[in-house]
């Protein structure tokens, strides 16, 4: 007795079988990989009436122990540490330019930027001819626990030090805001000043009246050291994770 001859025919992800009397289906279809847990979409609100799932370049680093929510933007190189928290799910859109680092405890946030699908303006800030709740600058450090609340803009350059707050406030290039500084009320701080540890920044006056920082400055190379450091992070814990993992990943 012979048996019937079984023909394969592929075709455009699915395998057909035919044997004598009978055809059977099975769809090989590939599915892309789903992104952690931690990385996400938002929920749908009556200020966020669309989801956005975040956007994060190849080469940064998001830890699984931080989370990245909404409307998010993250640039090259960035490395967000453990327990850091980026929320696109209020005050949106939020962006992390190249090389910046949002280290341990971080929280960007923003208040509500929409309101009923009618931007709240006085919610945004704008940078480059866009809109944002919050704008993180390229290669801007923020340290342990600092918090960055929109409407806000730290330009390129900054160090935010450990616990200081932005909050209602743009900061300049290449300035140092200390430990626990506090900057609120719209305040615009200039290029190149930095805030002392502590000061509490109400006033535009109190703003224009920081002191500038100079070669004398003990903490005016402090961000480029950060910086290097923060940046072979992220490239090393990736490489780490693509080693384990045998693929490459964005985060």
């Amino acid at each position: 007795m012979r048996l019937p001859k079984m023909l394969t025919v592929v075709a455009v992800g699915a395998t057909l079988c035919f044997t004598a009397g009978c055809a059977s289906t099975q769809t090989t279809a590939t599915k892309e990989p789903a992104k952690p847990a931690n990385i996400r979409p938002n929920v749908v609100t009556t200020f966020n009436p669309t989801t956005e799932t975040p956007v994060i370049a190849k080469d940064a680093y998001i830890d699984p122990l931080a989370s990245v929510i909404g409307n998010v933007e993250i640039g090259s190189k960035v490395y967000v540490a453990p327990f850091a928290s980026v929320r696109g799910d209020e005050g949106q859109p939020i962006y992390v330019g190249e090389g910046s680092n949002v280290q341990d405890g971080v929280v960007l946030h923003a208040l509500e930027t929409e309101d009923n699908g009618k931007p709240v303006e006085k919610n945004l800030v704008e940078y480059g001819g866009k809109k944002y709740a919050v704008y993180i600058g390229k290669h801007v450090s923020l340290a342990h626990q600092a918090q960055v609340h929109g409407p806000a803009l730290v330009d390129d350059g900054t160090f935010v030090g450990m616990q200081a707050l932005v909050f209602k406030a743009q900061v300049g290039k290449n300035c140092v805001i200390e430990p626990g500084a506090k900057l609120l009320n719209g305040v615009k701080v200039p290029d190149g000043r930095y805030v002392p540890a502590g000061t509490v920044v109400t006033t535009q006056a109190q703003a224009d009246k920081l002191p500038v920082i100079t070669d004398a400055y003990p903490l005016k190379n402090l961000n480029k050291g950060v910086l290097h450091v923060n940046e072979q992070l992220a490239e090393g814990y990736l490489k780490a994770q693509e080693g384990a993992t045998g693929e490459t990943k964005s985060h």
